[in-house]
């Protein structure tokens, strides 16, 4: 008799989160690069071969928690509204991310968070991998501006200026954070910041016709 296909998908996705749990727990307490993947399918009660079914990499156990993220400005710039220009758009995210407190923005001070935050940009390995993935971020942001309208030259520029952007101010507003700060406290200066970043690309974009 067959698992019906629900079924097996809850079992799949609770086996996922068990990983997942497991590994952030482990990487959180001694460290991503003094854990090995042994220990992770270990405390998770699963085998290495199942683990490998679920992440194809010891980097992908950490950087799935912002997988939802990739392509995100470029969904924001073709999910626009009628009349809202692609930078409009972008410059309003973010700012709608500080507010809800998107760990993505670099303001949110839960503990878990801060830590988690602090793991990843201590570990080189994970670091570069996050940069592969902002390069991936600028590729297809580029292509939603061409579709937006913008001449290629003009949409990479942007797209690279828009993702590393977004990158300088969440980390900035990370580090206000891990140096004791509230993300109540900080939000405001964060908001100023996004406002100056996106009116310098606002700028930019002018001068460029």
């Amino acid at each position: 008799m067959q698992t019906p296909a629900g079924l097996r998908e809850r079992k799949r996705e609770r086996t996922h989160q068990a990983i997942s749990a497991a590994a952030i727990s482990l990487f959180l307490t001694r460290g991503f690069d003094r854990v090995s993947v042994a220990e992770v399918a270990a405390a998770a009660e699963v085998s290495k071969p199942t683990l490998f079914k679920y992440f194809e990499t010891k980097e992908d156990l950490v950087l799935h928690r912002i997988a939802d993220h990739r392509g995100e400005a470029a969904r924001v710039v073709r999910g626009r509204e009628a009349g809202v220009t692609p930078l409009v758009a972008l410059h309003r995210h973010f700012r709608d991310g500080l507010d809800r407190r998107d760990p993505v923005t670099g303001l949110n001070d839960d503990p878990e968070v801060l830590a988690f935050h602090r793991m990843v940009f201590a570990t080189p390995g994970l670091v570069t991998r996050i940069g592969q993935h902002a390069e991936q971020d600028e590729f297809v942001l580029a292509e939603a501006l061409v579709e937006a309208g913008l001449t290629d030259l003009v949409a990479r520029l942007m797209a690279g200026q828009v993702v590393s952007g977004q990158r300088i101010l969440a980390r900035r507003n990370w580090h206000w954070l891990a140096d004791g700060r509230s993300a109540a406290d900080v939000h405001p200066q964060a908001v100023r910041d996004a406002d100056q970043a996106f009116a310098l690309l606002h700028a930019g974009l002018s001068s460029a016709g």
